[in-house]
């Protein structure tokens, strides 16, 4: 797109190699962020402890599947050097040096920082010996009762192998003593993941549960002496890859793999830093980790279990409570029980901003008034994530049921959510919807509704498209951009991709969407171009993305071409970066910040100044090559000016300096902005928009 009579000099000039951050250690950077907001004294305790409980998880999954991965392409010999210049190799020693530092900060922020400030609100984590007698009877009872029934010892001997230690497990390393031979023994026991991490002794005093166990060991070990007993747990390879030759063979090829998974092989073993070393060594003989990968640390091991504490009814020691409110484009046509969604799509579009816009008074209530509608003939619907217990499906198998025709595309590729997807796949197909799991070789995330009903005088077509998936338990977490629309262009353009997913179209040109893997990438790099231009021509230009990752190097690229040019450019990211912001003669006029808070900033916006007539684009894409090249994503441009201005607005409030957030600078380092010159702290962007959306206003 751009113009031969504009000359562009330095802009195309070639770009200096070391321009890319790299995608793992910023994404360790992330999670940096998020253990900040776990130190954050002046947040509740509880909501301190939530963080934690987050920054554990996150930690988990990453070495789950990006440590994973880097380990199998080096064994392969496929691995080639990132974008950042680092080999495979480089990267991840650096990933398993900053990886151990933060969990020893998460170590030490816990036990020296928020178990002291949840005493002091009477929430008391003890060690076994911390316990009153009387505690100690009766948690010896709990023991008999619900713990000793589901242990099994394992012993290591030369007639029993070292047994298979699965991933996440807590585990004890027991080693005892035959008091007739003088012999030493290990065994292993593994603790109970159904049962509470954190056993409540009295009111608001709890115990690790290994704690609980390795007290009463003589039970599962009579007449044995127990000498020593140490915690650790096992982080094993769990990405699944399947070879996809044809759609029909896509199900079964998944269920295999996801029996594999189990057994993956070990990328991380945590272990109580009092651990003998002579234990230690049988670990990493036995598991085939090496020392690296080893994280000796303070305990207790595995803070995801602090979610126990998260869920006390202490609202004093969490954040206010949020409800979130009906769109106020919905209510103003409420009637006596709820919004008639169909009746107002009719007049008017509604852009929604989750979870600020309730979205069962929104999406979910769509659905369900389009299932029982008599004059719906048919709903077609994306399902990237969905709970169990969804209304969404239920929603679908009551259409299917009362005679509609349903389509349900069911992603079951989605990381973690694959059993799951499939067992409600089947549930669907039992009801009656026509599934179907999406095109070979791509993964479907983009978040597509269809309803088409017969309105008398016209069959209309009822949309939803936005940025999160149909989830609404993860609605109330996360933040999301949705638009219902009449528009019979984007009717057009979601019958036509539907028709893509389920049948053989090969249809590429839309009207109001971009659609990955043909358009996204290419559609947003020739609007930077666009910008580039209009800025040589003295033209209004300006570059505003919001998305929850960015390390596409050909999209990165280009911004860094239009920063030559002089074009303001902002970047508001959530989680991996791969800019670097501010470097002389490449990025000066890029700025890139991080939010974090209470809600996960999970909603992409693409925003292009045009000469004056600004576009935005809101869909399902982030710039990864994953979502660019793998899977089936959708941009939708908003054209009502309202709209346009709303989500313009969101930037402003996001990048004015009154306004708290993490500024990245060039070298990749974060810095959180959190204090005004005077002392004075910073607004939070998500609690000031709680209060703006309770006064019905849709931004700042």
């Amino acid at each position: 797109m751009t113009s031969p009579l504009v000359q562009r000099p330095g802009v195309d000039e070639p770009l200096p190699a070391d321009r890319f951050l790299d995608r793992e250690l910023s994404w360790l950077a992330f999670n940096r962020r998020v253990l900040e907001l776990a130190g954050d004294i002046d947040l509740p305790p509880l909501e301190r402890a939530k963080f934690l409980a987050i920054f554990a998880s996150n930690l988990d999954e990453f070495f789950m599947v990006r440590v994973a991965g880097l380990k199998r392409r080096i064994a392969t010999g496929i691995a080639v050097r990132a974008a950042s210049g680092y080999t495979a190799r480089e990267v991840l020693e650096r990933i398993w040096t900053h990886a151990y530092e933060l969990q020893r900060q998460q170590a030490d922020l816990f036990n020296h920082d928020i178990q002291p400030a949840l005493v002091a609100h009477d929430i008391q984590l003890l060690r076994w010996d911390q316990l009153t007698p009387q505690e100690k009877a009766e948690t010896e009872l709990f023991f008999d009762d619900k713990v000793f029934p589901v242990l099994t010892p394992l012993a290591v001997d030369p007639s029993h192998p070292f047994p298979y230690i699965s991933g996440l497990s807590l585990n004890l390393a027991v080693v005892v003593r035959n008091p007739v031979t003088g012999n030493e023994l290990f065994a292993r026991v593994k603790v109970p993941p159904l049962l509470p991490r954190f056993v409540a002794v009295a009111e608001l005093r709890f115990v690790p549960l290994e704690d609980v166990i390795a007290a009463h060991l003589h039970t599962l070990f009579p007449g044995m002496e127990i000498v020593q007993t140490h915690t650790f747990r096992v982080t094993r390879n769990e990405d699944v890859e399947v070879e996809e030759d044809d759609a029909e063979n896509l199900l079964q090829a998944l269920e295999r793999e996801l029996m594999r998974r189990r057994f993956g092989p070990p990328v991380r073993l945590e272990v109580e830093e009092s651990i003998d070393p002579h234990v230690l060594e049988l670990l990493i003989s036995e598991l085939g980790v090496n020392e690296l990968e080893v994280f000796r640390l303070p305990g207790p091991l595995d803070l995801t279990g602090l979610w126990t504490l998260v869920g006390l009814d202490r609202d004093d020691l969490k954040e206010r409570k949020f409800v979130p409110k009906t769109s106020r484009q919905l209510s103003e046509v409420e009637t006596a029980t709820a919004p008639d969604v169909l009746a107002v799509m009719r007049e008017r579009d509604v852009l929604l901003h989750h979870p600020y816009d309730s979205f069962s008074t929104s999406v979910q209530l769509f659905l369900e008034q389009a299932a029982r509608d008599p004059h719906v003939l048919a709903i077609k619907q994306t399902l990237y994530r969905t709970s169990g217990d969804s209304p969404i499906v239920d929603a679908l198998i009551d259409a299917a049921q009362a005679g509609k025709q349903v389509l349900a595309l069911v992603e079951i590729k989605a990381r973690f959510d694959e059993q799951n997807n499939i067992e409600w796949g089947r549930k669907l197909e039992e009801a009656g919807v026509h599934v179907v799991y999406g095109v070979v070789g791509l993964k479907t995330h983009s978040k597509l509704s269809m309803v088409v009903r017969d309105d008398g005088d016209q069959l209309r077509r009822y949309c939803h498209t936005g940025t999160g998936n149909y989830h609404p338990k993860t609605a109330r977490l996360y933040e999301d951009f949705g638009l219902l629309t009449c528009d019979p262009v984007v009717g057009e353009d979601v019958s036509n991709l539907f028709n893509v997913l389920s049948g053989y179209s090969m249809n590429t040109e839309y009207e109001r969407f971009l659609v990955a893997p043909h358009s996204v990438r290419t559609g947003l790099v020739e609007r930077i171009e666009r910008e580039i231009d209009n800025h040589l021509q003295g033209l209004p230009s300006g570059v505003r993305f919001k998305c929850n990752s960015i390390v596409d190097e050909g999209i990165i690229d280009a911004l860094y071409r239009a920063s030559r040019a002089g074009v303001a450019v902002d970047i508001w990211v959530r989680g991996i970066c791969a800019v670097r912001p501010g470097v002389p003669g490449l990025s000066e006029t890029i700025r890139v910040i991080s939010i974090l808070g209470r809600f996960l900033e999970h909603s992409r916006a693409y925003c292009f100044e045009n000469g004056g007539n600004q576009e935005v684009w809101i869909g399902s894409a982030d710039l990864m090559h994953r979502n660019l090249d793998r899977r089936v994503e959708t941009l939708i441009r908003l054209i009502d000016h309202e709209e346009v201005a709303g989500i313009e607005s969101l930037f402003d409030f996001a990048f004015d300096e009154r306004t708290a957030a993490w500024d990245l600078l060039p070298d990749g380092a974060w810095v959180r902005r959190i204090l005004d010159a005077d002392g004075n702290r910073l607004r939070e962007y998500q609690e000031t928009l709680i209060d703006i959306k309770r006064r019905g206003e849709f931004a700042p």
